[in-house]
């Protein structure tokens, strides 16, 4: 028997990256998923995201491993659009058990440079949409009266400063507050919320010219540039994890095991958040 098995979660941002690796994750070890995702392009975001066809393969995968899939395009700016998959998502499956709020965008800059339009898209999608997530799902999970477990994606940038990502860093730090915030509100419900906080991992938000120049100086680094290059971040001598480091992660939050962990920043930084690291070869 899966370690969530019988369960529904729904994730955000699932069309690929951390999103489909936690969708993925959880169908192999036994859940049903709805999986929500923009699948548009946004005009402050400096590289490609999630397409129609991206969110196609997350449900081409789930079901590959004998698992239900329900795929939903929505924005998590809007409330209405969430609110809409999750009401689906309850009629299809029965039930709502999981929240993964992962969906997110990254862009670059220092504070005073930001436009108007760089900040607001980051705040609104990486804060903003995260309490959307939890507002269209809470009613559904306290009205079951089983509890359930909401899983929020932070970040080390959620409990460190970062320079050059200003609104990205105070949109996780928000993230933060938010989920020590609800872990109280919602103890009462038996509904469990915790965060995760990763360092780099290698998906599309970080694989890409702009990451790239502002760690190396310059947007014409390679991958193989990269990979030597963002090891000074992590105390261990890798340049990322892995997706499916954090959704092990996910998993464990989502499951019985944890079942009285709540309230808690999941960190999975490679020893990032380290006072000291002894620099690598």
């Amino acid at each position: 028997m899966g370690r969530v098995e019988g369960k529904v979660a729904l994730i955000t941002g699932a069309a690929r990256g951390q999103g489909r690796s936690h969708a993925l994750r959880l169908a192999e070890e036994g859940a049903d998923i709805i999986a929500v995702d923009v699948c548009t392009q946004l005009e402050s975001v400096p590289y490609a995201l999630a397409s129609e066809g991206d969110l196609a393969e997350t449900a081409k995968r789930v079901e590959e491993l004998d698992r239900r899939i329900l795929t939903h395009r929505a924005d998590v700016r809007d409330l209405a659009a969430l609110q809409s998959a999750v009401a689906e998502g309850v009629t299809e499956f029965g039930h709502l058990d999981i929240v993964c709020a992962n969906a997110g965008i990254l862009s670059i800059g220092p504070a005073w440079e930001l436009s108007e339009q760089s900040w607001q898209e980051m705040i609104d999608v990486n804060l903003t949409g995260v309490w959307k997530t939890v507002k269209a799902t809470v009613p559904q999970l306290i009205e079951q009266g089983h509890g359930g477990s909401i899983i929020l994606t932070s970040s080390i940038a959620g409990l460190v400063a970062f320079g050059n990502l200003a609104h990205y860093t105070a949109a996780k730090h928000g993230v933060t507050g938010l989920m020590r915030t609800l872990a109280v509100e919602l103890a009462l419900h038996r509904i469990r919320v915790n965060s995760v906080h990763p360092t780099t991992v290698d998906t599309d938000m970080v694989q890409n010219k702009a990451v790239y120049e502002l760690f190396l100086g310059t947007e014409e680094a390679s991958r193989a540039d990269a990979e030597v290059g963002m090891k000074v971040l992590n105390a261990l001598p890798i340049p990322w994890v892995d997706p499916v480091d954090i959704s092990n992660v996910v998993l464990f939050l989502a499951s019985d095991e944890s079942r009285y962990i709540t309230g808690t920043t999941q960190v999975i930084d490679a020893g990032a958040l380290a006072p000291f690291k002894i620099p690598h070869e």
